[in-house]
């Protein structure tokens, strides 16, 4: 019941859901196009992420100077989340926005997984 309860304490901060909208859409993405799209300090986006990561949402891994994360894949609530994420990107304004503004940017050469 705990990992239940961090599941959803985790998307209850607007700026995680946000995060997550961003990786659901366009998978691994690094830090600093996240930062930029989301017009975040990467303080301020590197808490939450290690939040999300502790909660077990997503992975991160680094490549270089670079550090990328996307959904975790392997935990049965993903799926019900991505759904979700899904819906709310159709009918939220500010991720819409977001989903647009990570298309226009791209700070460092995008790796392969």
């Amino acid at each position: 019941m705990e990992a239940s309860a961090q599941f959803f304490k985790a998307l209850s901060e607007p700026v995680r859901l946000r995060l997550l909208n961003i990786l659901n859409h366009h998978g691994e993405v690094c830090v600093c196009d996240l930062v930029d799209a989301l017009n975040l300090s990467q303080s301020l986006a590197s808490r939450h992420l290690a939040y999300l990561r502790n909660s077990g949402l997503v992975q991160a891994r680094r490549e270089g100077v670079w550090m990328y994360y996307r959904l975790q894949g392997d935990i049965w609530q993903m799926q019900w989340l991505k759904d979700i994420l899904d819906q709310l990107a159709k009918h939220e304004q500010q991720l819409i926005t977001d989903l647009q503004a990570l298309t226009e940017l791209a700070c460092c050469k995008t790796a392969e997984i």
